[in-house]
């Protein structure tokens, strides 16, 4: 490391300087809290020495506040902030409201060279930063809102810097007569101590050692700063930087963490190989990792870095975004990413991204997304059905030897390799999962539903619900009816559907059937006895009897009247959909347990069509956007193919 030089400043001492922001900094991030303890901290401070009979020379005087300190890199002819540009930003704002609040000139044209020069009748502020001038002109002339009327739509940093300035004004709460000495003791009494670095390496390393001092830098910061060091051309640097902070930001506006999750994703789905080593490093700090990787990622010269931010990181992070959006809204192209997140699965991002290569077509990065989405919700569906946990800690290891087999596939031969892995899996319990750490199989190799008293426990409820959903949908999509899955998935309302038990629980009712009590709770658990009903009218039912809640049930949905003889009758939809599909659906005068058995039975059936392994096969047999068949929009179970 080269020379470093620290020297203690006044705010008056640093504002007088331009800076600019470079790559390893991010926006401007500061929240409410954090300007608001700044204020606080400043005018107690001053407040300590002031007194009304005070002249205000006696400013002079008053006691210092120090500001901790902050990281400049003096090189390419340019002062770069690498640490404190939150400070300096936020000083800078309140310098501005100070700016407003004096009404003497010669008070002002002290204050305002520390926020901007003049040259040739041109403003540069202090604090160059192009993107934020117009703003900063905004907030300096008082004409806020000539920039932009939906401050909101504005970039992250630019709305910051909006809200924190109202934040300044709201709660500055110096009087009117003590702002010209409050000005006075902000620039000259209070100070900073200046590190200043000389060249890009000293820059990053010092930048990555207050980081690991408790600095709030972010991994994707730092990852952000190591591969911007590495270019050395000026010019593709300032576009790679760019193209970052574009990218960046539209991760950050899928929600909190998101960036930081895109890059996880990217990083593990592509280029992670060592077991669950990368997979675990690349969770904790997938800085270090690319730099220790730097071989294997074929980073190799400041061209292959902007690249890999250029092509790799912009390729990967905008299918990010397209998956976490098709996560959160079902679509018909897209329909088991939604229902693979339904059940909190965020391996499958690395997975789906995996499976993708920049130089894909759109037509061929849809329909791996589709076939790969496809497999995953068969795997999670044969997990829960055969009582395997679906939880990360269990599947890291399935996933991360899934992702190094997909890469690289093209799309018929992810079909014919994936349909293989679900028709050759054989049954292994978690235990073992855990233990071999391999990708196991759940099921037996000639049923993928295997556990034929599948039914609800304490540990299930979710997941009893999301496939009682796909088999209401399935049914009636498949009989001509608009899709209501996401009714019957929607959460947080009165009239969110919950399970129903068909049974009473009172096993008075069938003494004849079972030998205990706890023999017959387990039997009135089975899915077959199990539908979704509207909330209140579940809750209205209480312990009615089958005969009654039979004649409600002909009012709901379509697995509910399927109890009842008239729901075959005027209901040619119904009836085709059977025929098609070969379902032994019948009515059920009474339920007993026999009845019970049938119904468990027909519950099975279905889902063997809905998570039918030759749903990938019939992808491969489907040209590239061709047109949804059933089960939501989704063309992945249709009743008519055997």
């Amino acid at each position: 490391m080269k020379e470093i030089n620290g020297e203690v400043k006044t705010i008056k001492g640093l504002l007088g300087n331009t800076y600019t922001l470079d790559y390893y900094q991010r926006g401007y991030s500061w929240e409410t809290k954090q300007v608001t303890e700044l204020i606080d901290d400043l005018e107690n401070k001053f407040l300590e020495s002031y007194k009304p009979t005070h002249e205000r020379a006696a400013v002079a005087g008053y006691a210092p506040y120090f500001l901790g300190s902050i990281i400049i890199c003096n090189s390419d002819a340019k002062r770069a902030i690498i640490d404190g540009q939150q400070r300096l930003t936020t000083l800078t704002l309140l310098l501005i409201r100070l700016y407003h609040l004096l009404e003497d000139d010669n008070y002002r044209s002290q204050i305002s060279p520390l926020i901007f020069s003049a040259s040739f009748g041109e403003k540069s502020f202090n604090l160059n930063i192009p993107e934020r001038k117009a703003v900063m002109e905004a907030l300096f002339s008082g004409q806020l809102f000539g920039i932009d009327q939906e401050i909101e739509n504005q970039p992250e940093t630019i709305s910051n810097i909006v809200y924190r300035y109202k934040d300044i004004e709201n709660q500055l709460r110096i009087k009117k007569e003590m702002v010209p000495y409050f000005a006075d003791w902000l620039v000259e009494r209070v100070c900073l101590v200046e590190i200043t670095t000389y060249t890009i390496d000293d820059a990053y390393t010092t930048f990555e050692t207050m980081n690991d001092r408790g600095l709030s830098l972010a991994a994707a910061d730092m990852l952000k700063g190591y591969l911007l060091s590495q270019i050395t051309t000026f010019d593709k640097r300032n576009n790679a930087s760019k193209t970052w902070i574009e990218k960046a930001e539209n991760l950050k506006k899928l929600g909190k963490n998101e960036e930081s999750n895109g890059i996880k994703a990217w990083l593990r789905g592509r280029y992670a190989n060592d077991t669950t080593k990368d997979f675990d490093r690349i969770g904790s700090e997938f800085h270090r990792w690319v730099r220790d990787h730097e071989d294997d990622l074929n980073l190799t010269s400041g061209d292959s870095f902007a690249n890999f931010i250029e092509k790799d990181f912009t390729f990967y992070s905008t299918q990010y975004i397209k998956l976490r959006k098709a996560a959160k809204e079902l679509s018909p192209e897209f329909a088991c990413v939604y229902y693979n997140a339904q059940h909190d699965f965020t391996l499958q991002y690395p997975v789906l991204l995996a499976a993708l290569q920049p130089n894909d077509t759109e037509a061929d990065k849809n329909k791996k997304i589709e076939i790969v989405s496809t497999y995953l919700d068969i795997f999670l569906f044969r997990r829960i059905w055969n009582a395997n946990t679906i939880a990360q800690r269990y599947l890291n290891k399935a996933m991360f030897a899934l992702i190094r087999e997909i890469r690289d596939k093209s799309a018929n031969d992810l079909i014919d390799m994936l349909r293989k892995k679900l028709k050759d899996e054989t049954t292994t319990s978690p235990d073992q999962e855990e233990a071999q750490g391999e990708l196991f199989s759940w099921i037996n190799k000639t049923s993928n539903t295997a556990n034929d008293r599948f039914g609800l426990n304490s540990s299930n409820r979710k997941a009893i619900r999301l496939i009682l959903a796909r088999i209401t949908d399935y049914i009636e999509v498949g009989s001509g009816q608009l899709s209501r899955y996401l009714d019957y998935v929607k959460t947080g309302s009165k009239n969110n559907y919950q399970i129903e038990h068909i049974w009473a629980n009172r096993y008075t009712d069938h003494l004849d059937e079972f030998v205990s009590n706890l023999d017959f709770q387990q039997a009135r658990n089975y899915i077959g006895g199990l539908l979704l009903l509207p909330q209140k009218l579940n809750a209205g039912f209480g312990d009615s009897s089958y005969a009654k809640k039979r004649e409600h049930y002909l009012r709901e949905n379509l697995l509910a009247q399927s109890l009842h003889e008239n729901a075959y009758k005027n209901n040619p939809g119904f009836r085709q959909f059977i025929e098609a599909s070969k379902l032994p659906f019948k009515p059920h005068a009474e339920f007993k347990k026999t009845d019970l058995d049938e119904r468990q039975q027909l519950y099975r059936r279905i889902v063997e069509r809905i998570w039918d392994p030759e749903r990938l096969q019939w992808l491969k047999d489907e040209e590239p956007n061709s047109s949804p068949t059933q089960n939501g929009g989704s063309r992945h179970a249709s009743p008519g193919k055997q």
